[in-house]
Order: C-alpha cells, then sequence, then structure tokens
C-alpha cells in the first residue's frame, strides 16, 4: 500500500507539472498573472490531497465534492492536451521556421568609390514573436478547458441521473422450462458513500420496484465507508419488493475499511437483504427449482474470506441450473470449472470514465454486457453508482433486469 501510495502523490505531482507548463508557462508573461494561475494550481492540487486525506477520515462531502470534481477535469484536460501535442507540435515547428525567414538578412546596399555593392555584414536577428506562441498556447489551453469542462459536465449529469434499465434475456439450454421468464433485477456497485445522499439510494429502490421482479440480487460495492457513517442512506433498502427475496454479496469495497463487511452484512440482515456468503440457495418457480449461489468478492482473500466456490457449488444437484453472484467478473474462470450456467457481476463500472474501459479490458474479461466464457454465460453491470469522482462518461449508470429463457 505504500507503494501505491508513493506511485499516486508522484503521479499527482507530474500531472500537475505538465498541467503548470501548458496551461500556465506558456500562456502567460513572466509576472503578476503568472504567479496568480500557478497558485490556482497549486490551490487545485492541496484541494485534491484534502479529499483524499478527508474522506479516509470520514470527513464531510463539502471536502469530497471540490476535490473529486477537480480530479475529473484533470484527468481530461491531460487527455485532451495529450491529444493535442501533435497537431500543436506541428504548429510550433511552422512558427519556428516563420521565425527563421525572419532573421535572415536582407542584402544592404553600400556605396564604394561612386560605385554600389553588397555588404555581408548581417543586420542583427529580430526578437522571436512572443505573441505568437502565446497565441498558440492560449489557444492549445482553450480548447483544452472547454473540452475537459464540457465532458465534465455531460459525465456529472449522467452519473448523477437515473440508471439506464437495461432489458436483458438470456437464454440457458439446461433451464427447466417452468423457469422460463423468471426474472433478476441485477445491481451493482452502489457505491453509498460521501457524495452520493439517500436520495441516491431511494431511487435505485424506487426504479427496482418497479421491474416487478422476482429477485433482487446486488452484486458488490454497496458501500465505501462503515455503517456508523453510511447506515443511514442503506436504510431504503429495507423497502425492495420481490418475489422471492434480495440477496447480496460482497464486492472489493467491503473490505476497505478496518471494520471489514461482517458489520455490514449484519446491517443488511435488518434490512431484509441476504448475504451469500460462499453459499447457495434454492428458488423454487412454478414447481421448478433454480440454485442461486454467491461467491465472495477475491479482495477478502487477504483477511481470509475469500471465494470459496467448492463450499457455494460443491453438492448441488448437478441437472439443475445454477445462477452465480460473484462481484469481478475475473471470476468466472472458476465458475466455468464448476458447471455454473449464469454468473452475474459488476465491477467494472463498464469503465465509467472513457477511455478508461480500454484499461479495464485488460484485466477483466468482459467490461460490460452478455458474453460467453467456457461454457458459462456471463453478464456484467455498469453498475448504478459512482466510485471517486461523480462523472461517468461512455457509461451511464445501470439497472439491469434480466429474464431467463431457453
Amino acid at each position: 500500500m505504500g507503494v501505491i501510495v508513493v506511485i499516486f502523490v508522484a503521479l499527482v505531482l507530474l500531472v500537475h507539472g505538465y498541467l503548470w507548463h501548458r496551461l500556465v508557462r506558456q500562456t502567460t508573461r513572466p509576472g503578476r498573472w503568472r504567479k496568480a494561475l500557478t497558485w490556482v494550481l497549486a490551490g487545485l492540487l492541496a484541494v485534491l490531497v484534502t479529499t483524499f486525506v478527508g474522506t479516509r477520515m470520514g470527513l464531510e462531502s463539502w471536502v469530497a465534492w471540490p476535490g473529486y470534481v477537480w480530479l475529473a477535469v484533470m484527468f481530461y484536460l491531460v487527455v485532451i492536451l495529450v491529444v493535442l501535442e501533435v497537431p500543436r507540435a506541428v504548429a510550433a515547428a511552422s512558427l519556428r521556421r516563420a521565425e527563421r525567414r525572419e532573421r535572415v538578412p536582407a542584402p544592404v546596399p553600400v556605396t564604394v568609390g561612386g560605385g554600389t555593392s553588397v555588404s555581408s555584414e548581417p543586420e542583427p536577428s529580430p526578437v522571436p514573436d512572443l505573441s505568437r506562441r502565446l497565441f498558440l498556447g492560449r489557444t492549445t489551453a482553450a480548447i483544452a478547458g472547454a473540452g475537459a469542462l464540457a465532458t465534465v459536465g455531460y459525465g456529472m449529469s449522467s452519473a448523477l441521473g437515473d440508471p439506464v434499465i437495461e432489458r436483458v434475456r438470456v437464454a440457458l439450454p439446461r433451464l427447466d422450462s417452468r423457469l422460463h421468464g423468471l426474472r433478476f433485477a441485477v445491481v451493482s456497485d452502489i457505491h453509498l458513500g460521501p457524495l452520493t445522499g439517500i436520495g441516491h439510494t431511494e431511487r435505485i429502490v424506487r426504479m427496482i420496484n418497479g421491474l416487478e421482479a422476482d429477485v433482487v440480487a446486488i452484486v458488490g460495492d454497496l458501500v465505501d465507508g462503515t455503517v456508523a457513517q453510511l447506515g443511514a442512506l442503506a436504510r431504503p433498502l429495507k423497502s425492495l419488493e420481490s418475489r422471492y427475496g434480495a440477496y447480496f454479496v460482497t464486492g472489493n469495497h467491503e473490505y476497505f475499511t478496518a471494520e471489514g463487511p461482517g458489520e455490514w452484512i449484519e446491517e443488511l440482515k435488518e434490512l431484509g437483504v441476504r448475504s451469500l456468503r460462499n453459499e447457495r440457495v434454492e428458488i423454487g418457480h412454478q414447481g421448478a427449482v433454480l440454485d442461486l449461489a454467491g461467491v465472495n468478492d477475491v479482495g477478502g482473500a487477504a483477511s481470509g474470506d475469500g471465494p470459496d466456490f467448492g463450499k457455494a457449488l460443491g453438492g448441488r444437484d448437478t441437472g439443475r441450473s445454477t445462477v452465480l453472484l460473484a462481484h469481478q467478473p475475473i471470476q468466472v474462470d472458476e465458475a466455468a470449472r464448476h458447471g455454473v450456467d449464469l454468473q452475474l457481476s459488476g465491477h467494472t463500472h463498464g469503465g465509467q470514465i472513457a477511455p478508461f474501459n480500454l484499461v479495464v479490458g485488460l484485466q477483466q474479461p468482459v467490461v460490460s454486457g452478455l458474453a460467453r466464457v467456457g461454457g458459462t454465460q456471463l453478464y456484467v453491470t455498469r453498475g448504478a453508482g459512482f466510485w471517486g469522482p461523480p462523472v461517468r462518461v461512455g457509461a451511464p449508470p445501470e439497472i439491469t433486469l434480466l429474464e431467463l429463457g431457453g
């Protein structure tokens, strides 16, 4: 963890240095304005540090908002500026060529003994046109600034708005025909935390209840804090409605606090949500039975609370179809080895902030949507909340109504 912190701090300092070079040094002359903008950028760095330290100390949401918003703006400033590096370099090269042409002295005619000759003495080179360089720097900064602010504004409206209802039908070849039409409301990565407020939970519960699902599956990363900090935000979950109950499995964020997931398991029990802790239950529907299993997140392995597929899936009737709740898509390989028909996962947020979806794809087998891995079908929801910046670009929040078929 110490190494990660050092790398993160070094990266943040490097990014702010790059932004200072492009947005301050190359857009101002030495003087009052450059000093003022330097202090503004230093202040934003301090806000970012305060956010990361403050949220881990349980400070109020007003501490988190400015830092997380600046983190998103900073990210897109860097992305856009990097994209602009090539056209900016071409423009700068053209500017240098123009300045070199202006420095070539014209021949100076002189009179020698009644005749005219050309002097070889060069005139002093003109000073490079600083106004042109400032224009190039300011144009680049204006494009990057406008693009970053517009993108983050759009992303905030997406992250803080209603989740999209994705309706998906999944055909399971071994599924008993009497189970056709069984419906799961799948939600993950709600991320109750300092930026969400109770309205976030109430909206998700209202939307799930409107789906009239048979089973509610909460696939990890429900919270970013302790019951003492966030218990009030989770209380609307008590109003969840479904025919056969609401079920929960841990995500990696449930292990981020010193208290671990245990206190949240008890809290959810009080709210009527059953946690599947490397175990399974039978869902009876129209005279047929489906096995619904759940495994702990891989993040619990370090504390001895990791996934146990043998415990969750061993000894079952292999003639019955099995649906597995597992927070991370990467767990699907083990699920396939145990003959699971369908795994429901989250964790990826669909990338949350493009182009992070490209990075997520390097670590997880599926970023979002339905896919087949081995003999197991895998559905990965983008999640209904956000982590860090309240921004979603290219990956709107999602609640899924998943219907089983043959």
